[in-house]
């Protein structure tokens, strides 16, 4: 799914600008480096409270932002 890909990939950049590993961002967030790793590779759904500890470890703001889908 691209927008879960889209996610990962945005993590992996706010996390490598902060230099920190996904094994240090785990630890940050009560998260396992393994499902950092696959949240930021798109194979993993991660719950809006793994979102918001990710988050907080990144010093990051987190916006949810639903929008309605076309009518179809």
């Amino acid at each position: 799914m691209q927008s879960l890909r889209s996610l990962g990939t945005r993590i992996a950049q706010l996390r490598t600008g902060r230099g920190m590993t996904q094994a240090a961002l785990g630890e940050a967030a009560g998260l396992t480096r393994i499902y950092v790793q696959k949240i930021e590779a798109g194979e993993r759904i991660p719950s809006l409270d793994a979102l918001a500890r990710i988050a907080k470890a990144l010093r990051a703001r987190l916006i949810v932002n639903l929008e309605p889908r076309g009518e179809g």
